[in-house]
Order: C-alpha cells, then structure tokens, then sequence
C-alpha cells in the first residue's frame, strides 16, 4: 500500500488557486520592498517574503512529484521594480494587511477541502505564518498612526433578549429605527475600511495601466468602493458613529505600472471575491432590514463587476484555466 494517496482533486483546485495568489503575493511583496523607505516595513515584508517563497517552491514540488502541470502564476515578467514609487504614506503595509485577511480566509476553506496530511500541514502551516505577520502589519499600523481603532462603549450590564419583530425594521418611515448593535458595526466598520484601501489601490492601478479598457474597469471600481464607503459610512453617522478614516495611504502621480494589467486584474479579482463574502456575512449576521438591503446590493453590484474583470482577463488571454475535472 503506498505511504501517501494521490492528490484529490479537492486538494488539485486548492493548491492551483493558492499557487496563483502566492505568486501573485510574491511579486508585489518585491515592488514593494525595493520601493520601502520605512525601515521596520521594509524589514516586515522581507520577513513575509523568505517565509512564503518556499511554501511556493513546496507547492511546486507537490504538483511535479503528481506529474501535473505547475501553473504559470505570476513571475518576474508580472513586476517592474524600476518603476517609481506609486503608493506611499504607509500603503505598502496596509495592503499587504488586506491580503493577509484574504489568506486567512482561502486556507481556512482550502484546509477544509484537504485530507491528506501532508497538504494539511502545509495548510496549517500557512495558516499560522499569515495569523503572524497580520499581526504585525496591525501592531505596524497602529504604533505608526496610520490605521483608526474602531469606537469604544460602554459595556452592557445585563443579558437581554429580543422581544418583538420591530426589531428587524430599519426602514419604517413613520417609526424610529433601532441603533446598530455592536454585530453591525463591526461588518460596516470593517467594510469601510477595507474600502479606504481598496479605493486607493484603484486609483493607483488606473493611473499606471497600459490598456484603456482596463484603467476605466479600474476606475469603475474606485466609484464602487467610493459608494460602499460613503452608503456605509451615512449608516454609521445616523447613529452618531464617526466612520473610520486614515491618514495612511497616497498615490504618487507616477504613471509607470509597477505590475502588469493581467496581475492587477487578478489582484482586483481576489479582492472583489473577498469583499463579495464580506457581503455575505452582512446579509446573514445583520438583523436590520435596511442593512440587509445594502449588503445584498453591493454584493449584486461587486459580482457583475467581478464578472466584468473575468471578462477582460479572457478577451486578452491573461486567464489561466485551472484544472478539468477529466475523470
């Protein structure tokens, strides 16, 4: 009986998708340490870097020791680190926070759909190295000032229960709607500032892309996270909340694309797929009906614009097939 069971194709889907992300990961996490001025940032995404690089080499292995075909994922063609600085002010950081959070959410899955234990572990051990540098990017932030804490209250002094449907309104036009409780907060404080970045990065991608197709999908998505954060944020000030801001993150007026249109349009895909389930949370955990109203709409509005990006990636051959399920 053989030590190890062949791939599943579970495990195939899981380690082609990861494959993709990483390298992706990889070749901005280069732009940016060439491009650092902060020292302890520098240091911090350097320390990222040398621990995820043999996670992709490990990958690789795993898919060759298969015979499988390695993907083609993003390589040192997908990066130009002679370009000038195009985000600054701390952004660096900031976004590699975002996709920090965005790894932790596809090893969780993608440890679910693994049964061999080697894969596992490697999930795991993914799983531990992202848990470690989040943390760090946070702790960065906050010392730097360049990331908010969310609003402090005061603590309750009894368990209560619901009593009555009245409060699931939140659009009764003749009655008073109830305050946001500290649940819906949460998914409106976290989808404004996931959206302060993701607006950003945006604005930089649309500045510096080579194809005209792609800088307006580009700014289409600035407008989308402009309208999730001001929708948002009015939901937050109807309840005498201030919304988070940032004095982190500025784009550079440099024109020159650090990355290429297909990565940035990957990059954009991945972070619209997260947002979508950011979305999707809202609309399960949220009891208010008018928040569920919102939730349910951007999470209409960011899959068409999903769709969109696919779209451009398969007109200009930039979408990389994953795996048949050839039985």
């Amino acid at each position: 009986m053989p030590e190890k069971s062949k791939i599943s194709s579970t495990e195939l889907g899981a380690l082609w998708m990861t494959y993709q992300k990483k390298t992706m990961i990889l070749r901005i996490l280069e732009y940016f340490i060439e491009k650092s001025k902060n020292p302890k940032a520098k240091n911090l995404m350097s320390g990222l870097r040398e621990k995820l690089h043999p996670k992709v080499v490990e990958i690789k292995k795993l898919l060759q020791n298969e015979g499988a075909a390695v993907p083609n994922g993003f390589t040192d063609q997908d990066v130009n680190l002679n370009a000038p600085i195009l985000f600054e002010n701390g952004f660096d950081i900031m976004f590699c926070r975002i996709l920090k959070e965005i790894s932790m959410g596809m090893y969780v899955l993608h440890l679910t759909m693994a049964y061999r234990k080697d894969i596992i572990k490697l999930y795991r051990n993914m799983t531990d190295l992202t848990q470690e540098y989040y943390g760090k990017f946070t702790q960065f932030l906050l010392g730097e000032g360049l990331l908010p804490s969310p609003t402090f209250i005061n603590f309750p002094q009894s368990a209560d229960f619901v009593t009555s449907n009245h409060y699931l309104k939140g659009t009764n036009i003749l009655g008073q709607k109830r305050p946001i409780n500290t649940v819906e907060f949460g998914l409106l404080y976290h989808g404004i500032e996931t959206n302060i970045t993701g607006m950003q990065l945006m604005a930089g991608f649309a500045q510096c892309a080579e194809g005209e197709e792609v800088r307006k999908y580009f700014l289409k998505g600035k407008e989308l996270s402009k309208e999730i954060i001001k929708e948002f944020g009015e939901k937050l000030l109807q309840n005498d909340i201030q919304p988070p801001a940032t004095s982190g993150g500025t784009v550079t007026n440099s024109t020159e694309a650090p990355f290429s249109d297909k990565l940035m349009i990957f990059c954009t895909y991945l972070l619209c797929g997260f947002s979508i389930g950011g979305q999707g949370f809202g609309i399960g955990f949220s009891l208010r009906n008018d928040l569920n109203m919102n939730f349910g709409k951007f999470g209409i509005e960011v899959f068409e614009y999903i769709r969109e990006g696919v779209k451009i990636m398969i007109s200009n051959g930039w979408l990389e097939e994953a795996p048949r399920m050839d039985v």
